[in-house]
């Protein structure tokens, strides 16, 4: 295990991991049971990579560790399974609030009126840095709502994933000092007989929104482990819903 920083609010110490990967199973358990014993109220946040998402989710759950699961590309299902009795989680493919609120919006809409795009043709891009191994899980997430609305012939394979500096600012219009960090979506639809379309945009430069976010998540958290919730495992939906109420 490699520790990459580490933030404190109050009391209460929040431990930024790095991939797991590289150590052997053992000494990394043995790494996480030492973290647990020194600081008894520690919360573990993970932004590594997809192929090390469940690895380290499983060693969270063994070893007693809450945590904030902010890497994208691993089985959600899976991580809630690997949780011990004493282990509380937010798992969630975007940290962003705001981008999470338009994520909550479109599943209520496609909730309530489902087949409202019936028969509507969508195209989906994001776009993100080299290093982001996976289809951006967001992009998924709307995906799915729009299917829920009646978008036939699209699923989430079909999502145009751009990795290439120059496609980035050519196509996207990414600034050319965020290439190293951003995340810029589109989705278009459009009718069957192209005289309607409509278009969702979201486009972020940098990651300070979703540190805003993880910190939110972590103090979420912490408090539904103080007061020994039944649930145990959240989204940033459930995040965001707590904070609307105070």
């Amino acid at each position: 295990m490699g520790a990459t920083g580490s933030m404190f609010r109050g009391t209460k110490p929040i431990v930024l991991t790095a991939s797991l990967l590289n150590s052997r199973p053992d000494d990394a358990s043995s790494a996480l049971h030492d973290v647990a014993t020194a600081y008894p109220d520690v919360i573990c946040v993970d932004y590594t990579h997809p192929s090390s998402a469940n690895l380290n989710a499983d060693l969270y759950g063994s070893t007693g560790l809450s945590f904030v699961m902010g890497t994208t590309g691993g089985d959600p299902g899976a991580m809630q399974r690997a949780m011990g009795p004493d282990v509380y989680a937010v798992i969630a493919p975007n940290m962003a609030k705001q981008i999470v609120a338009l994520q909550a919006a479109l599943e209520i809409l496609a909730t309530d009126f489902p087949g409202a795009f019936e028969g509507y043709q969508l195209k989906v891009v994001e776009s993100h840095q080299s290093g982001k191994a996976d289809t951006s899980g967001t992009a998924k997430a709307l995906v799915r709502s729009f299917q829920q609305m009646g978008v036939a012939d699209f699923s989430t394979e079909d999502i145009e994933k751009i990795r290439d500096a120059d496609q980035s600012q050519a196509r996207m219009g990414v600034p050319a000092n965020h290439i190293a960090g951003h995340a810029f979506h589109t989705y278009r639809l459009t009718s069957p007989d192209e005289t309607v379309s409509f278009e969702f945009q979201h486009n972020v430069c940098g990651r300070r929104v979703y540190a805003e976010g993880t910190v939110d998540a972590v103090q979420f958290i912490h408090q539904r482990r103080r007061e020994r919730t039944v649930q145990r495992s959240f989204n940033m939906i459930d995040v965001l819903r707590q904070n609307a109420k105070h």
